[in-house]
Order: structure tokens, then C-alpha cells, then sequence
């Protein structure tokens, strides 16, 4: 072994000489050392050694020019940096990320169309609408807008002859508050018999307001009297309820007996006037109730609570078509919508209906009342009335139920008119 030593140190001092250095022969203590040195160094870890160099710290672990950091794993020049980081490999990244774009995009456009086309579809129903342009509609001075919430009149009328401008008394009036914010809906019934100003300062009962002066009369009776500032409406013939609960398939409620029985009497009545035919209720408990029969419900004033509670089951009513509505896709909206146009007027335009009907789905209904909420029934000037208790302490009662506002103050013109009511009937 010591032969094979020197031979090698021979030959690497012929090596040196023959590049033009020249270098002397290494001691035996040298040679020892330059091996130990490579053990450690060049295989295990030492300068230009494999593990801390050419092969594990360098060339394959991460060393300058080493794969795993360099050609392999992202060094300069190495396959990750070739492959993933390189001017093709970032092409090639870029091709995938065009065609991934290119189908969202496509997926995003054939989205956008299908909206069009039923708002196109929509628009196109929604031509065949009634409308009324109102001119003149009154707003109370001082009053402050309540921020964030739709107010609208809604009104149902018993129009024999399909009339919806007005000339007939309003069965149904509600104030209908949208909290655009949350989506929460409330709904308020004004009685049609609660004694106002109807037309500055003519007193007399809710519904004649309609039938004198059309819905924008009406509409100034409730702003004029509640402190709002409603700018919309939308009128409804009893024929639409009919139309839209049979398009949902028919809705459920609950009947007392009493109601069984005058629920059968109205349906005589109502399929003469509307031309459809009816099967009478045959019990009470929860039934499903056509479309006939649901209206004949609503027109219920000879039970117990009177007209109160007839306006209490026209918003049981509403309610369940609302959320049959909602549950329905957009075939049975769409059928709605063409069946209902020839029962309704408004003065809402397509893009607010539209815009309404696509928010559908956020909207709920968080609750339902009756105004005036303190009352009294009198025979009064105008026969027999419901009177506010008064006017005033109710109209502040109902903006904290719409509108959460536990500080607010009547209006001098609500202030007045609660006192005027007062001085008529001599109840307070």
C-alpha cells in the first residue's frame, strides 16, 4: 500500500509539472490528512465534497450550479428554475391560465345572457301593465325621509267592470315598508273604514279616498295623515289574488268553523263576479284552499273582529303567495307575471319592478299589523267609523314599528288634523 502511495504521488507531481506548477511531494502525515480531509470534505461534506458540496450541498442539495437547489430545484439554470421559472415555462403557465380565464369568462357571459333574456322576456310582460303617472303627490313640511327603506301603497279594489284608476272604494289598504338594507318587509293594514282627512280637510272613511281621486288621492291620504313619503303604488283586482294562488298550486290555512262557514257563502258571490267555478270547504282545520276560494277567505267581515280581522287574513293571504313566490323557479314567476298584467296598475316603472323581482330572494316578511292600533267604533258624521285614539299618539306608534324611531315627533299637519278628528267626534 505504501508502494501504491508513492506511485500516485508521482504521478500527481508529473500531473502538476506538466500544467507548468510545480509541486512538492506530500509528507506521509500530509497524504493522511488529505484523506481524512476528503472523507469528510469532498464525499462527506467537506470543501467541494458531495454532502456539504458537489452532490448533497451542492450540485444535487442546493449548492451553487447543485439540482435540488440549483438545476433541479430552482438554482440558476436548474430544472426548476429551467422548467418553472424559465421564459418557456412561464409561457407555458401563462397558455393555461389564458384558457382557464377564457372559460370563466365564457361561463360569466353565458350567465349575463340568461339574465338578459328573462329581463328582455320580463320587460316585455311587464309592457302590458297598467300604469298611472301621478303629478301630485303630497308630502307633509319637516317631514325627514326615513334612509334606507322603499315605502309603497298598495290597494285591492272589487272592480266588477276591470276599473282600476279609481271610482270604486278601496277594500284594501296597506302600507308596505322595505328595509332595503336587511330585506325585511312590514306590512301595515290601514282599516278602510278609519275616519281621516281624505281630501283636504273633507273627513270621512280610508277607502273613499280611492274612489274620489284614484290611487294619487289615496296615496296623499295615507302620507297626509301617517307621516310618510310614499311616491308609489300598485293596484290590484281581486281577480289577481285568484290567478296567482293558482299558478302556486293553492296555499294552506288554517279555518275555524265560523270561517268554513262564510268562507262557502262569499264563494257564490265571487265565482258569479269572476266567472270561476268553486267547490265549497268541507271542513275546518288547516285546508288548501284554490284560488277562489283563498279570495273568498279574504273577503270574511262577519266573524269575530270584524273588519279587523278581515284585514288580517288579506294579509295571511299575501304572505303565503309571497313565499309560494319565492320557492318557485323561474318558469312559475314568469307564468305569474304574464296572468297577473291585466289586474294590475302601477306607477312603478319595468326597471323597478325588475330590479325588485331580482332581490326576491332576500326579501322577508318580518311582521304584519293593523292601524290605527287605538280605536274606537263610532257613528260619526261619516256613519259608522273607526276612530283613532288619537291620531297623533297612533301615527308615532306606527314609525316605531316601521321604522324602529322611538324618538320621533308628529308633524304639525298629523298634530292638526289628530286635533280636528278630536273636535268631529268628541273622542279623544
Amino acid at each position: 500500500m505504501g508502494d501504491n502511495r508513492e506511485e500516485n504521488r508521482g504521478r500527481n507531481v508529473n500531473r502538476q509539472s506538466q500544467k507548468g506548477t510545480a509541486r512538492r511531494a506530500l509528507t506521509p502525515e500530509e497524504e493522511q490528512a488529505y484523506y481524512q480531509n476528503r472523507q469528510g470534505g469532498y464525499y462527506q461534506g467537506g470543501q467541494g465534497g458531495p454532502q456539504g458540496g458537489y452532490y448533497q450541498g451542492g450540485y444535487y442539495q442546493g449548492g451553487q450550479g447543485g439540482p435540488q437547489g440549483g438545476y433541479y430545484q430552482g438554482g440558476q439554470g436548474g430544472p426548476q428554475g429551467y422548467y418553472e421559472d424559465s421564459d418557456d415555462g412561464k409561457k407555458s403557465r401563462k397558455k393555461k391560465k389564458k384558457k382557464k380565464h377564457r372559460k370563466l369568462i365564457f361561463a360569466i357571459e353565458i350567465i349575463v345572457l340568461l339574465i338578459l333574456a328573462v329581463g328582455l322576456f320580463g320587460a316585455a310582460q311587464l309592457g302590458r301593465m297598467g300604469r298611472i303617472k301621478l303629478k301630485d303627490i303630497v308630502v307633509n313640511t319637516g317631514l325627514t325621509s326615513k334612509k334606507g327603506y322603499l315605502n309603497l301603497a298598495l290597494f285591492g279594489v272589487d272592480s266588477r267592470d276591470g276599473e282600476l284608476d279609481g271610482g270604486t272604494n278601496s277594500d284594501t289598504i296597506m302600507v308596505c315598508s322595505i328595509n332595503q338594507k336587511n330585506g325585511e318587509i312590514k306590512l301595515v293594514s290601514v282599516y278602510r273604514d278609519t275616519y281621516l282627512d281624505v281630501n283636504d280637510g273633507s273627513y270621512s272613511k280610508a277607502n273613499s279616498a280611492y274612489a274620489g281621486g284614484g290611487p294619487e288621492r289615496a296615496i296623499n291620504m295615507l302620507n297626509k295623515n301617517l307621516d310618510l313619503d310614499i311616491t308609489d303604488f300598485a293596484t290590484v283586482d281581486f281577480s289577481a289574488v285568484i290567478e296567482a294562488v293558482d299558478l302556486l298550486g293553492g296555499i294552506d290555512i288554517e279555518l275555524t268553523d265560523e270561517e268554513v262557514k262564510w268562507l262557502n257563502a262569499y264563494l257564490i258571490e265571487t265565482s258569479q263576479v269572476t266567472g270561476v267555478s268553486y267547490e265549497n270547504v268541507q271542513a275546518s282545520g288547516v285546508q288548501h284552499l284554490s284560488g277562489i276560494q283563498a279570495m273568498a277567505f279574504c273577503r270574511i267581515r262577519y266573524t269575530e273582529g270584524w273588519d279587523y280581522k278581515r284585514t288580517e287574513r288579506q294579509r295571511q293571504v299575501l304572505e303565503k303567495i309571497f313565499e309560494g313566490a319565492k320557492s318557485q323557479g323561474i318558469t312559475t314567476l314568469v307564468s305569474m307575471i304574464t296572468t297577473m298584467m291585466p289586474y294590475i296598475k302601477t306607477s312603478l316603472s319595468n326597471t323597478e319592478i325588475i330590479a325588485l323581482a331580482a332581490d326576491i330572494g332576500k326579501y322577508t316578511i318580518a311582521g304584519t299589523e293593523g292601524f290605527p292600533y287605538d280605536k274606537v267604533a263610532a257613528d260619526v258624521d261619516a256613519g259608522d267609523c273607526v276612530v283613532p285614539v288619537n291620531l297623533a299618539a297612533n301615527v308615532k306608534q306606527l314609525h316605531e314599528y316601521l321604522f324602529g324611531d322611538t324618538e320621533y315627533t308628529v308633524s304639525d299637519t298629523v298634530q292638526q288634523i289628530s286635533n280636528q278628528i278630536i273636535n268631529n267626534t268628541g273622542i279623544q
